[in-house]
């Protein structure tokens, strides 16, 4: 705790000396020399001399890192990769994991995540039980024999220290296992003979392996299965959806607490401090990440400024830019955040750069679509398992609308007043999406499909994105998604 009291007292020398640290790293690769950091003194001087980059600008060095080339964005050895989830590429993006990166970000994160849960908690007994893991997966790499990727989830569970192999459960040779179906069966059929205290994982994913224990024990309450259940640690989509079908259902009584975290491929990022404000995390530090922010405009358009941590402001929507202990450089992650406190520096995630709707001028982020669907559900007893929505253009005359296909786990009371509050509340958060649906000029009402249960899981089953981070798109300005979701719905 006191190394984490430091982001309360004087946040802003944490990110200095990882700064400094940083560009001392980068002075020893090909990246560095090429872009002149043995000139670089300061943030200024970093800023004109080094580029914003995305993924397909790095690419080309990444690339040649994947074939086994050394010291190319980072100083030290890379040994593995990350494969990410790839919902906002049509092809996975492979981001390069150093030692550095897993022991002072990645692994320090789940330390963190523990302190501040048994900060949270003093009188925690979770240490008596198990903590279960849902993760993904490890493969070849087929450029290089010597070096191995996978799902983030599972690159760090095979690299934890001995002491967190033994508070985990299942044993690796589960957790890692490549048939997802298998390993579902797998994981619930040994956890649930364990005394499982907490779990970390993906909430679509943790609802798929409590059901799958459900239907083996033939318990109609996971509690029946875990009396001593304490924690869901969550991430990788936001919650709100979710809250009210964990709380009231899967997790009934209010005995169970809930820890969000912030974590990608790319790095760990923030965790949730205080249990009194869900939604929102601690920025961490000093992981080895230099963080810069780009203000996002009202039009959804990215501004031509960019500011570092000193100078942002409360409330405005900004893209990431990261610079990281891995060796991505001024590296565009593709989320946007919202800071809800500057001191401590604490952000919520508000969406995805390419996760939105902007067919008609709406410019409908997954902040909106979240929001909305969250309190839909609240007013209309719904409980949500997941949903994808998708631009419907005009044709023949005919208004367009944003066409949903949502997945519930609990149907609402009264499905029209779910879609009315839906839209109303979309009106009351988005102000281009309230014009377009202004008199229903441009936009209709949205038109929504129940989807069957199970219909997400075969679909994310046949797009070969099963467990681990992968996530189901929410918005898309295109139709792919949602057409691909459908032809399950027939």
């Amino acid at each position: 705790m006191p190394r984490i009291e430091a982001h309360y007292t004087d946040p802003l020398a944490l990110q200095e000396q990882g700064f400094e640290a940083l560009l001392a790293e980068g002075r020893l690769t090909e990246w560095g020399r090429k872009y002149g950091y043995e000139e670089i003194r300061n943030v200024e001087q970093y800023h004109r001399n080094v580029p914003i980059s995305t993924y397909e600008e790095l690419f080309p060095y990444i690339d040649r890192m994947m074939h086994g080339e050394q010291q190319v964005l980072w100083s030290s050895q890379i040994s593995w990769f990350s494969k990410s989830s790839g919902t906002t590429n049509a092809r996975s993006k492979f981001i390069p994991v150093s030692q550095e990166s897993l022991d002072d970000c990645h692994i320090m994160g789940g330390k963190d995540m523990i302190t501040l849960l048994v900060h949270n908690k003093p009188e925690t007994k979770i240490f008596e039980g198990k903590g279960l893991s849902i993760g993904g997966s490890l493969s070849d790499n087929p450029m290089n024999s010597n070096l191995l990727m996978g799902d983030v989830s599972a690159v760090v569970m095979k690299n934890l220290p001995i002491w967190a192999q033994m508070i985990r459960t299942p044993s690796l040779d589960v957790a890692l296992m490549d048939d997802w179906d298998q390993k579902i069966l797998r994981m619930a059929e040994v956890t649930s003979k364990e005394n499982v205290t907490s779990i970390l994982g993906v909430p679509t994913w943790t609802l798929v392996l409590i059901e799958k224990i459900l239907e083996l024990t033939g318990k109609t309450s996971i509690l029946e299965v875990w009396p001593n259940f304490e924690f869901l640690v969550h991430g990788a989509v936001a919650f709100g959806p979710y809250r009210d079908l964990f709380k009231k259902q899967i997790f009934p009584g209010g005995g169970v607490g809930f820890l969000e975290i912030y974590n990608a491929s790319e790095g760990f990022f923030g965790i949730q401090d205080d249990m009194s404000l869900p939604d929102e995390m601690l920025l961490m530090l000093d992981y080895g990440i230099y963080y810069e922010f780009i203000p996002v405009m009202e039009t959804g358009e990215e501004s031509d400024s960019i500011v570092s941590l000193g100078n942002v402001r409360m409330g405005v929507n900004y893209a990431m830019v990261i610079s990281t202990n891995a060796g991505l450089w001024r590296y565009k992650i593709g989320d946007t955040v919202k800071f809800t406190s500057l001191m401590p520096y604490r952000i919520k995630i508000t969406g995805r750069t390419k996760h939105f709707i902007n067919a008609f001028g709406e410019e409908l982020i997954i902040e909106n679509a979240e929001q909305a669907v969250a309190r839909a559900s609240g007013a209309t007893g719904a409980e949500i398992v997941d949903y994808t929505a998708a631009p419907m253009y005009m044709e023949g005359g005919k208004r367009g609308c944003h066409e949903w296909v949502i997945e519930f786990s609990k149907a609402p009371e009264d499905f029209s007043t779910f879609v009315r509050i839906l839209d109303e509340t979309l009106r009351e958060l988005n102000s281009d999406y309230d014009a377009k649906r202004s008199y229903d000029m441009v936009l209709g009402m949205p038109r929504v499909h129940v989807a069957p249960r199970g219909t997400f899981y075969a679909w994310m089953r046949s797009r070969g994105k099963l467990g681990g981070q992968h996530k189901v798109p929410r918005l898309s300005n295109n139709r792919t998604f949602l057409e691909g979701v459908k032809t399950f719905l027939e």
